[in-house]
Order: C-alpha cells, then sequence, then structure tokens
C-alpha cells in the first residue's frame, strides 16, 4: 500500500492521448491479500482519456518496483466526478430530469422501474433475464461455499430423507442464483463503499456529521457514528474487501471479527435489494440467502 501510494503521490499530472495533460487529483488505496483496489480521481476532458492516462501511470508504477513488477491490472474503469454529475444534471431540465438532491437521487436509483418506464420502452423482462444470467454467470466465482450452505441437500441426507423433508431444502437452481446474487452485489457494496469514502474525507467529517448522502455508513450501529470517519471508512473498506475476497478465493472459515460481520450485514442487505430491483427474489432464493446467512454466522457462534 506505501508503494502505490508513494508512487501517486510523486506524480502531479499524467500525459493523455494526443499530448492532453491529465490533472491527477486524489487516490485511495484499499489493499486486500490478492491484490488491490484503487481510487484515482483525475481532471480530463474526456472521460476516454482519463481512463488511459490512469491506465497508463499505473502500468508505470508497477513496472518500477520490484516488488510490484508481477502485478497485473485486471480491470479499469471510468466515472463522471459527482460533483461534475451533479453540475450536468442541475443543468437538465423537464420531467424526466433527475432530482437536484443527492439524496433523493439515491433513493430513486434504489427503486424499481415503474409502469410508466415500461411504457416508454423500458422492458422489465428482458432486463431482468440480463441480470439473471450475469448473477448465474458469478456463481462459480463465490468458491467457499457450496450448495449445502445454502439449503441444498447433500447426496446422503437426499438418501436418508424418508419423512420429506426435502420439500423444505433449497433447489440447487436458487441455490446458484443466490450465490451469483452476493457476488454481484459485491461489487456494487465495495464501489458504494468507495462513494462514501469519498465523502466523508472530502468533508474531513463523520457519518453522524455529514452533509452528504452516504450509502451505507448512515446503516452502521448508530451509537458510534461519530467515529465513522474517513480513516474508520477506509479500514472498514478493506475489512469487506478482504472478506469478500475470501469468499471467491475458497479460502473462507469463518467471520473473523465484528466488522466482518457488520460487513456480511451489509453485503445481504444488497444482495436483497440487487434481486428485488429486478424482481428475482422469489421465495427459494430467499430461503437459500437466509440458510447461507445462518449457516456462515452459526460458524462463528460455535468458535
Amino acid at each position: 500500500m506505501v508503494l502505490i501510494e508513494d508512487g501517486f503521490a510523486s506524480v502531479e499530472a499524467i500525459e493523455g492521448p494526443d499530448g492532453t495533460e491529465v490533472d491527477l487529483l486524489d487516490t485511495i488505496v484499499a489493499v486486500y491479500p490478492g491484490g488491490a483496489l484503487l481510487k484515482v480521481f483525475v481532471d480530463a476532458s474526456a472521460l476516454e482519456f482519463a481512463e488511459e492516462a490512469v491506465r497508463s501511470v499505473v502500468g508505470e508504477l508497477l513496472e518500477r518496483s520490484e516488488l510490484l513488477a508481477d502485478w497485473q491490472i485486471e480491470r479499469c474503469e471510468v466515472e463522471l466526478h459527482p460533483e461534475l454529475a451533479q453540475e450536468s444534471l442541475a443543468a437538465a431540465d423537464g420531467p424526466d430530469a433527475p432530482p437536484d438532491n443527492l439524496a433523493d437521487r439515491k433513493a430513486r436509483h434504489t427503486e424499481s422501474p415503474t409502469p410508466e418506464d415500461e411504457s416508454e420502452g423500458y422492458d422489465a423482462e428482458a432486463q431482468a433475464e440480463v441480470v439473471r444470467g450475469q448473477m448465474l454467470a458469478r456463481a462459480d466465482q463465490l468458491r467457499s461455499f457450496p450448495p449445502v450452505m445454502f439449503g441444498v441437500l447433500d447426496d446422503e441426507e437426499d438418501e436418508d430423507d424418508e419423512e420429506g423433508a426435502s420439500e423444505f431444502a433449497t433447489s440447487p437452481e436458487g441455490a446458484k442464483l443466490a450465490a451469483g446474487a452476493l457476488v454481484y452485489a459485491t461489487d456494487i457494496l465495495v464501489d458504494e463503499l468507495f462513494q462514501d469514502v469519498q465523502t466523508l474525507t472530502e468533508e474531513d467529517t463523520t457519518a453522524a456529521e455529514c452533509d452528504g448522502p452516504l450509502w451505507h455508513f448512515e446503516d452502521l450501529p448508530e451509537r458510534y457514528a461519530l467515529q465513522y470517519d474517513a480513516r474508520f471508512a477506509r479500514r472498514f473498506l478493506v475489512t469487506v474487501i478482504a472478506m469478500t475476497t475470501r469468499f471467491t478465493d475458497g479460502s473462507f472459515q469463518q467471520l473473523s471479527c465484528v466488522a466482518e460481520e457488520l460487513a456480511l450485514k451489509l453485503l445481504l442487505t444488497e444482495t436483497h435489494v440487487a434481486l428485488e430491483t429486478f424482481g428475482l427474489l422469489d421465495d427459494g432464493v430467499s430461503a437459500a440467502l437466509d440458510s447461507f446467512a445462518d449457516n456462515v454466522y452459526e460458524d462463528m457462534d460455535h468458535e
């Protein structure tokens, strides 16, 4: 983490395509056992210039360090800065313009599509199938948890079941969708936590005193809200990344601390929201997620 932060500290500007200059404003580095996540804030004239410039400078920083020489850039994405996005949205008008207030836009973002949306060309069923396919494709990435963790009976239980208990078990299809939804929601959760870190850093305050909208730190135990500052937010983000990495690399054994208990609670909430948004949270998938939560928390209680 120090190597990456020191590397960025030595850079003030990046040369973009065709000699354009891209100013480096700030960076957030979150290191976990399998690598690191970087959030790089730059001032560029176009999104594609920002992406190419950041990818270039990160690649150069890795090459400079012998300890990081074998690291690779697995994914590079670019987003418009929230303040610039707000200015752009504020300039829009008409009945379909998003609300000026960030908190209102957050609430609107989490709402399911309305009938009006569908009448204007939004195909909810088609979109649900797309998302369902994306979730199912991610299911195998959750390597630490076999189907039995989601309530699916194993072969021995199925053979010994003579009283019809299997009718209360989770189906393999429901378990697979639940597993994929957890991985799908992980990406959303990590990105939103990054935004919370940015908000708390820019305002130099705590969750209790923050004027800007927060995705998740307002949902942590309220009595400690004065302690949820930018430093805490960064550490919590690293905890989430480390925990979910163990979920996907097959090394997870149990929740290791209270912070991971809270992180799992946020992840489960995010998973339910993602499934509900696209109408994919049926009774079977809900039961699979409940079984998963019960098993993970139970394993911690028994240690």
